[in-house]
């Protein structure tokens, strides 16, 4: 008989559980489980993982030969980053490949301290990199590689990082595999890992991941060799050996030790394609509905989706591990402190509420039922009856009322969690698995039904179990010779054809997802993501693979250290260590003509950052990199400088502008120099020596932060005006408010992509002719520029200029870090309010659930629909009736790069449009308090939408709103109506200075 049994061992924080499956017998109520154990945790994993396996096999009696395979889910590896144990972590080297670009954003810019002194050595940097459409940006130097080695092995480095600019699409130089190649011909036996293999587009989250599995590939290659060693001396050394990865998917023994950063969050999924298997529900190719998986532990409970393709809905872009920002895979979760050593604690009104206090892991001390004097969640299901554990005599003098209010709060933080990860509002079946189940009731809102599988409380040793093969494919893809639907095809196939090199069965692989994405700003250019599922082919005759590399010998000072979910974000803890009520901002004098003068800190900068985000209205990109870069250039001595606008003479010259170009390539560039070039470019053009001043042409996005470069000493030395010239951001660089009161100020203008090609445009028949011809040129320079327009003067910057809009972002921002500080994230649009004006100036449109979006490219702008569906105020949130905003109904919100108008509809079918362009309409992420773009829009995020009144330079004249209102987007039924009265923020140079 074929082998076909398969066993599934889980490795968490406080037990390990494994279970012996029999696929074949699914059908059977057993659901084919034929042994399960579960033991404590170990500290080396090791020696817990095997006396495990041990169990279940002398409780089934199967013979060895009969065993296809072991499959091993480990917080092992994660657990070594988060607890930072330097044992575990090896130093690693960065060699990252650009001729022009990354040299401003450094290595661990953005990682905790910590952290970032046991990983980090040395950085160095080669010419390389690829343009977005695949064309080398520089080829290789192999004797910079060489150059840089000799660096490294100075330092005495067992790990380089090898990461270049677009390298998931280079499919034709392979730069990171030919430096590699050169690094291992001449340091035979250094680990060297690329970029391109461990993550996908966004350089420094990429890199940020391979950082990371290069520090713990060494760890990594000693844990899974124990576990094979271990499995040697059960018998099973032929038997082949498996990880579980995050998206719910397996890597083989050899793959998991080279990538193992790929099983950082299996747990979670482990749990959840358990559920499903033991729900006995078919995904995959039959396409069932959704389900909602609600994981029961100790101290917290898990949800997620299980989407029709049988794995988890993964997590946005980016995620945060240990507090670094990375952008592989991971699973979209939403958890709550319910669990079955929750405490019972009272609030000032009188109700009983439960967590998130927990017992832990002293449940078995502390609990009423065995002994202890704490109440607990479990302590409440016995007296209610519903589980028979412990004593219950020790709770029979609970209150029946506190028995009944404890289940509804239960049954209500359910509930919420559960609608917070659907994206509709229509019911879907709900799974209940982990040890904690029982203290869910018989029935639930927005669960059209509610199981709890048998096994349940194993269900992550299921899942480990009867995990499937999975293949990713991120390519991009030229349509100019080819249809859409040929190009997406040829995908499918590439995809089926590697699952099953993977060691799939080719019958069972189907397509489990696909994303297709058209690149801004190239032409016949698509991106499309396409992942390949499929069974494992048991009878595929493949035995074990032996990991090679560092003795395994010692194994007592290999001991993991002990299990902790990662509950600190380190960008909180940095904001929370500033008093942000006392802080204030640098004024001085100018020592030569006695200005006023702000000079900014980095505190300010991450105040400013935060602000310009939501000011860019959905559009203007992420300003992060832009921020790392400022502050780093401050810590290295230089300043920047704010005036106010009225300190400039009539006669001062202002230059001004911004990058022009596709947030995908802002994701891969990074910040380099290239307004700063283009601003060269022009002065010689127009043969100017000096200038005065700079402004940036939007607040709006990350060119918010850009005149803060320029005008820097380390470049222009001049300094910055407190304004811009929208106010906001728009998808147009001609939509700014020269254009409505001074047309023709545009031109001459310059542009500079970087990489030493610049170009001028010096004559326009009308500002609006400008920005198709740029855009064009902006296709051939990589789709990033820097855009230098026509300097201007003091006096059209006083009449012309929205002003104040740096304090504006500040004073933003600063709104964001005092929530955050002090625990009132669900009232930060209301601090923003009183920031920008109070309620007569801006107001809270909406709160609700993202659950659908509609997205395209044109014409290189990202177009498309933001669906979001109303939910209710928490009791979490407490003081509800205060929270501004409609709950009811939907929200609609097109935009084109940047929010056009958000129409509301009512749950009677009524249409409004609440707030359109040109003001403001922002996106604000609940959860942390931070604005949303266009490009992090995501289903199931639950957002405020707020709606704030645009400068009066846009709303005073009819040409204000032809550029820059509806009509201008091509909405000509939609009527502008104010969303309040605008007023003019207050400077902080005047609020803060001598005489504030």
């Amino acid at each position: 008989m074929a082998s076909r049994m398969r066993i599934g061992v889980d490795v968490g924080g406080t037990n390990t559980d494994a279970v012996l499956l029999d696929p074949r017998r699914h059908a059977e109520q057993s659901r084919g489980v034929l042994a399960t154990h579960k033991t404590p945790t170990t500290p080396d994993t090791t020696s817990g993982v095997e006396s495990a396996i041990h169990a279940v096999l002398k409780a089934s009696a199967v013979p060895l030969d009969q065993l296809a395979s072991v499959t091993i889910g480990t917080t092992a590896f994660l657990n070594a980053v988060i607890q930072r144990e330097s044992r575990h972590l090896s130093r690693v080297a960065v060699l990252r490949l650009s001729k022009s670009f990354l040299r401003d954003v450094k290595p661990f810019s953005e990682w905790p301290p910590d952290l970032a002194a046991i990983i980090q050595s040395y950085v160095g940097y080669v010419d390389g990199g690829l343009n977005i459409d695949g064309t080398e940006e520089a080829p290789i130097s192999a004797d910079e590689v060489v150059q840089a080695l000799s660096d490294i092995r100075a330092r005495g480095v067992t790990a380089v990082v090898v990461a270049g600019v677009y390298s998931p699409i280079d499919t034709q130089f392979q730069q990171e595999e030919r430096v590699k190649d050169i690094i291992l011909r001449e340091n035979p036996g250094i680990d060297v890992v690329c970029s391109h293999e461990v993550a996908n587009i966004g350089f420094l989250e990429r890199e940020n991941a391979a950082i990371l599995n290069a520090a713990i590939l060494r760890y990594a290659r000693r844990t899974v060799r124990r576990f094979q060693s271990a499995m040697a001396r059960l018998g099973l050394s032929k038997c082949p050996l498996y990880l579980t990865q995050n998206d719910g998917t397996l890597l083989d023994a050899v793959t998991a030790a080279r990538i193992p950063i790929r099983t950082f969050a299996s747990g979670v999924t482990n749990s959840m394609r358990g559920a499903a298997y033991l729900s006995d529900r078919t995904f995959g190719k039959d396409r069932s509905a959704s389900a909602v998986v609600v994981d029961i532990g100790g101290t917290t409970t898990d949800v997620g989706v299980l989407l029709p393709s049988g794995l988890p809905r993964q997590a946005s872009t980016y995620a945060s591990i240990a507090g670094v920002k990375v952008n592989y895979s991971l699973p979209h979760l939403h958890s709550v402190g319910l669990g079955g050593g929750s405490m019972l604690r009272s609030t000032s009104g009188g109700k009983i509420r439960v967590g998130p206090q927990s017992v832990g892991n002293d449940i078995l001390t502390k609990a009423l039922v065995f002994g202890g004097d704490t109440t607990t969640a479990t302590d409440i299901a016995v007296a209610a009856g519903k589980i028979n554990i412990g004593s219950r005599s020790l709770v029979s003098h609970i209150d029946h009322d506190v028995v009944r209010q404890t289940q509804l709060h239960i049954k209500s933080l359910l509930e919420e969690a559960i609608d917070t990860v659907k994206t509709s509002p229509e019911p879907l079946p709900v799974f209940l698995v982990g040890g904690g189940s029982i203290l869910a009731p018989e029935t639930l809102s927005g669960a059209s039904s509610l199981t709890i599988p048998p096994y349940h409380d194993v269900a992550n040793a299921v899942g480990a179990a009867c995990s499937k093969v999975g293949a990713q494919l991120d390519e991009i893809e030229d349509t100019s010779r080819q249809s859409h639907d040929q190009v997406v095809q040829k995908a499918k196939d590439r995809a089926l054809r590697k699952a099953v090199s993977l060691g799939a069965i080719e019958e069972s692989v189907y397509i489990a997802e696909v994303e297709v994405m058209p690149i801004p700003y190239l032409s016949n250019q698509t991106r499309i993501i396409v992942k390949a599922i499929g069974d494992v082919d048991l009878d595929s005759g493949r035995t074990q693979q032996d990991v090679q590399g560092d003795d395994v010998n010692h194994l007592d000072e290999l001991a993991d250290p002990p299990a902790q979910s990662e509950t600190t974000n380190m960008n909180e803890s940095k904001s929370r260590s500033i008093d942000h009520d006392t802080y204030r901002p640098r004024i001085r004098p100018n020592s030569s003509n006695g200005v006023l003068e702000w000079n900014l800190t980095t505190v300010d900068l991450d105040y400013i950052a935060n602000g310009c985000y939501l000011l860019g209205c959905g559009g203007g990109g992420p300003p992060d990199a832009g921020r790392i870069q400022l502050q780093a250039m401050l810590s290295a001595g230089h300043t920047i400088r704010v005036v106010d606008p009225s300190s400039l003479s009539k006669t001062s010259v202002v230059y001004w502008g911004g990058r022009m170009g596709s947030p995908s390539a802002i994701s891969e560039r990074l910040q380099a120099h290239e307004t700063v070039l283009a601003i060269r470019e022009l002065m010689a053009y127009l043969r100017q020596d000096t200038f005065d001043a700079v402004m940036g042409l939007e607040i709006g996005g990350s060119n918010g932060l850009e005149p803060c470069l320029w005008g820097s000493s380390r470049f222009f030395d001049r300094p910055v005006v407190d304004a811009d010239l929208m106010g906001r951001a728009n998808p147009m660089c001609w939509q700014i408010t020269l254009t409505v009161r001074r047309p023709g100020e545009f031109v001459p203008c310059a542009i500079d992509s970087g990489t030493g090609r610049s170009m001028l445009m010096t004559r326009a028949p009308r500002d609006e002719d400008v920005d198709r011809p740029l855009r064009g040129a902006i296709s051939e320079l990589g789709s990033l520029v820097g855009l230098a327009g026509r300097p201007t003067t003091g006096e059209i910057v006083q009449d012309h200029a929205v002003p104040n809009t740096v304090s504006l972002a500040w004073r933003i921002g600063r709104a964001m870090a005092l929530a955050d500080s002090t625990n009132t994230i669900s009232r930060v649009a209301e601090r923003i309010i009183e920031e920008v004006g109070g309620q007569g100036s801006a107001k809270v449109l909406y709160r609700g659930k993202i659950t659908s979006i509609e997205r395209k490219t044109h014409k290189g702008l990202s177009v498309g629909v933001l669906h979001i569906t109303g939910v209710g105020h928490t009791e979490a949130e407490g003081d509800e009736h205060t929270l501004q905003g409609s709950t009811d109904g939907t929200l609609r919100i097109p935009f084109i790069n940047e929010n056009i108008y958000a129409e509301h509809t009512a749950t009677d079918g009524r249409t409004e449009i609440l707030a359109s362009v040109p003001d403001l309409i922002a996106v604000i992420d609940k959860q942390s308090g931070r604005a949303v773009g266009v490009p992090e829009y995501r289903y199931g995020c639950q957002v405020v939408v707020l709606a704030m009144a645009c400068s009066p330079r846009w709303t005073e004249t009819p040409r204000g709103l032809e550029v820059g209102g509806p009509k201008s987007y091509g909405y000509d039924d939609i009527k502008y109506r104010p969303v309040g009265k605008y007023v003019q923020p207050r400077s902080v140079i005047e609020e803060y200075g001598p005489l504030g």
